[in-house]
């Protein structure tokens, strides 16, 4: 078996201790099970593994991507593991352990001014495109970013479930894995609905993401999703810890805020299963104030 078949059929767990309408089951989805540690393992495997076979790059190639951090790191075992060259460009207020991982897979790591946001690490790789040569990936317009998730993700969820599934609910950020479920998920039934997370005006959770016009992601349509839940910072964080001393499950800041808008959501239903993404393990926020 090769590592990249390892990623994806990752487990579902239903919570037991936090949910507050007994009419509604609500499960998330452990993503932090895939090898590189995060949902966006499925994505970078996608788009990288598409454009090999497409020609669009070979093995030793170079390429450079902006990130806020978990697509980096799974760029950075996915390219390793194929053969190519990964530059990755992200703010430096990353968390320390995502940098190392991402230098530990053999990726060049560049560090951009926290106050440029992301935004500002995404014009400079497009310069590294235009002007050095580099081959960017671009996993805010690009289709396979989010059909990953329309081969997998949604699957999974709708086998696992026996189709019972009433309602998914995703952080929001690049927007790939909201597209490709609930590409997959309409096809099934139409009834399922598609509810996103984004902060609240201020707020600032890693991977979750409330763009400006000029930078939405191009990958996004609207159409897809039935419904927006805005998040605070706070209750992001909350959630995030009540999540590993409550149920057990030690993730990021993003799942927490994905968690507290499924839990808003089950206020108003007489019943429902929920699936919630649960996107990445908390590991790698240790060094942040993020459990502390």
């Amino acid at each position: 078996m090769k590592l990249v078949d390892l990623i994806g059929n990752t487990p579902l767990v239903e919570l037991k201790h936090i949910p507050i309408n007994p009419q509604v089951k609500i499960f998330c989805k452990l993503e932090g099970q895939n090898p590189g540690g995060s949902v966006k393992d499925r994505a970078a495997y996608n788009m990288i593994k598409s454009a090999l076979n497409r020609g669009d790059i070979k093995p030793g190639d170079k390429l450079v991507e902006a990130t806020s951090g978990n697509t980096g790191i799974a760029l950075a075992m996915v390219a390793n593991v194929l053969g190519l060259n990964m530059t990755l460009i992200m703010p430096d207020n990353s968390t320390k352990e995502r940098v190392l991982s991402m230098e530990a897979y053999g990726a060049k790591v560049i560090l951009t001014p926290a106050e440029k946001t992301i935004e500002y690490s995404r014009t400079l790789a497009q310069e590294m495109k235009e002007n050095k040569g580099y081959f960017m990936l671009d996993q805010f317009a690009n289709v396979d970013n989010y059909m990953a998730h329309y081969y997998s993700t949604g699957p999974e969820i709708w086998r696992d479930t026996s189709g019972e599934v009433t309602h998914f609910v995703s952080a929001m950020g690049t927007t790939g894995t909201i597209m490709g479920v609930s590409k997959y998920l309409k096809e099934r039934n139409e009834s399922v609905q598609i509810v996103g997370t984004q902060p609240t005006d201020g707020s600032s959770i890693p991977g979750i993401r409330r763009w400006s016009p000029e930078f939405l992601p191009k990958i996004f349509d609207p159409s897809r999703v039935d419904q927006v839940i805005d998040v605070s910072q706070d209750d992001a964080t909350k959630m995030t810890r009540r999540m590993a001393k409550e149920e057990g499950i030690l993730a990021g800041m993003s799942s927490g805020g994905a968690l507290y808008a499924a839990l808003k959501l089950s206020e108003k239903l007489e019943s429902g299963l929920i699936v919630c993404i649960t996107c990445d393990r908390g590991d790698r926020y240790l060094s942040s104030d993020l459990f502390g």
